[in-house]
């Protein structure tokens, strides 16, 4: 089984990845993603909006940080405690909920839904101090892994679904590139049929991993609280998801809570087709699952909705979530796949940024700035290391 994978894009060891090519598959994935946005906007007959999640809704809310030490075993409370979670608070953030597609289409169209939220971590009218950011952003999907693999599947699906054929498109790739679009668009199709919930009912993961401290990596999973309100949605009106959002905003006493968990990337527990892996298998194939009955998420937070506070539509246009930018040194997202975004997200950021300077319109999508990564088999290493260690305590 694990031979077919592979064959389907899914990669073992470095030995199978041409990281060689992986600029220039960047530079196309950015080209080809700008050229998604303006056709979507050019089909649709409106101002260019984000280049993914383009129809959503903006809330202010409250980030809880808890204390990770109360009733764990002292091992896993100091690997839980790191970055932001290393210290309780509460923090002023930003939430939107959106549906992930390009185009903005009905709220009951089939399509993954999302959550992302900016984290302000200066408390009390403090500033933050010099030289240390000043948000952590997080992204979330409702769906526990990217469709996209890795850049090579992200360069062919792109090809796809930019062509003008696409029938021709998909004929004119490599055999290889034609089966990781195959198993991207089959993954991509089973997600997005999932019943239709509101927001505030959904469960949401990261999908991609993140550095967690110096030697660990993580996914992180919002899951609602089991009382969240919510009213049955209107099937007839194409912005049900959106307005009964709203309407939980400004009507309900209590406002919706999500809480918020890590799950620890661990090597010696997690296995894909009945075998261990390496930690670089897990970190750079985006579509494979970590297993949560093999690596359970721990909470550590919650991200709680506050009332009456939907941004107005100007205050959504301004907005971005960059989990690249705005993060701590100590979450840095990690992998292939958050490697090829970041030049296709800023881009497509500018352009929204630009045409909005212009034009005021419900738009936006999710950016990232330049950023460089560590070595990559530094941090395998690392990891490795770290969880030996911490097993042996």
């Amino acid at each position: 089984m694990v031979f077919l994978t592979r064959w389907f894009g899914v990669t073992e060891s470095d030995a199978e990845r041409n990281l060689a090519r992986e600029t220039s598959d960047i530079e196309e994935i950015t080209k080809k993603s700008l050229l998604m946005q303006s056709n979507a906007a050019a089909q649709q007959h409106r101002p260019l909006c984000r280049g993914t999640h383009a129809k959503g809704v903006c809330a202010r809310a409250l980030f809880e940080v808890f204390d990770v030490t109360a009733a764990r075993d002292p091992g896993l409370a100091t690997r839980l405690a790191k970055g932001i979670f290393a210290n309780t608070g509460v923090y002023s953030a930003v939430a939107r909920f959106a549906n992930a597609d390009a185009s903005i289409n009905s709220d009951f169209k089939p399509d993954v839904r999302s959550l992302s939220f900016s984290v302000d971590l200066a408390r009390d009218g403090m500033a933050v101090s010099a030289g240390k950011p000043g948000r952590q952003d997080f992204s979330m999907q409702n769906a526990t892994t990217l469709p996209i693999n890795d850049s090579p599947a992200f360069v062919a699906t792109i090809r796809l679904l930019t062509a003008s054929n696409p029938i021709l498109g998909l004929w004119s790739l490599p055999l290889k590139d034609k089966l990781r679009v195959v198993r991207t668009l089959a993954l991509a199709e089973m997600q997005s049929r999932q019943t239709i919930k509101p927001y505030q009912h959904m469960r949401y993961w990261s999908t991609v991993p993140f550095r967690h401290g110096p030697s660990d990596v993580v996914k992180y999973s919002a899951t609602p609280l089991p009382d969240n309100p919510a009213r049955p949605l209107q099937k007839s009106n194409p912005k049900g998801l959106q307005d009964e959002l709203i309407r939980h905003l400004k009507e309900d006493e209590k406002m919706s809570g999500f809480d918020v968990a890590v799950q620890l990337l661990d090597t010696d527990k997690m296995t894909y087709w009945g075998k261990h892996r390496d930690a670089d298998f897990w970190i750079e194939n985006a579509s494979v699952e970590w297993n949560e009955a093999q690596a359970a998420f721990h909470t550590v937070a919650r991200l709680t909705l506050l009332p009456n506070s939907q941004l107005t539509p100007e205050e959504s246009d301004a907005i971005y979530f960059d989990v690249t930018a705005h993060s701590t040194p100590d979450s840095t997202p990690v992998g292939s796949i958050n490697r090829a975004r970041w030049p296709a997200e800023v881009a497509s950021r500018n352009a929204r940024m630009h045409a909005y300077g212009r034009v005021a319109g419900e738009c936006r999508d999710v950016g990232t700035e330049s950023r460089h990564y560590p070595e990559r088999r530094s941090l395998n290493e690392a990891i490795s290391s770290g969880n030996r260690s911490l097993s042996q305590e």
